[in-house]
């Protein structure tokens, strides 16, 4: 059973903007805060942004100011809104709980040309 899928990745030139967008099935969805992590080749998976169930966020320090995540209830959505790209934010992403993790899903690919 697929819990998270991500989808909206792409390429970019640096200032650019992307919007990636994860479904997760409502059992993750209602009962835990939620974020973004990436991963970068040769580099560990690192936690860039996360909401919690109330809409508290909480920002990586090289991403603050830039990114923007969401979320909406309705359709048990996370949202990235990724402004002002730069080629270090090139990485594969994926969503997922804060505490607990679930199996990943595939991630969807940012890449950042300069």
């Amino acid at each position: 059973q697929v819990q998270l899928v991500e989808s909206g990745g792409g390429s970019v030139q640096a200032g650019g903007s992307l919007r990636l967008s994860c479904a997760a099935s409502a059992s993750i969805f209602n009962s835990n805060s939620i974020a973004w992590y990436r991963q970068a080749p040769g580099k560990r998976r690192e936690l860039v942004a996360a909401i919690s169930r109330g809409g508290t966020t909480n920002y990586e320090d090289s991403v603050k100011g830039r990114f923007t995540i969401s979320r909406d209830n309705a359709k048990n959505m996370v949202y990235l809104q990724m402004n002002s790209l730069n080629p270090e934010d090139t990485a594969v992403y994926y969503c997922n709980t804060v505490r607990d993790l679930r199996p990943w899903g595939q991630g969807t690919q940012v890449t950042v040309s300069s």
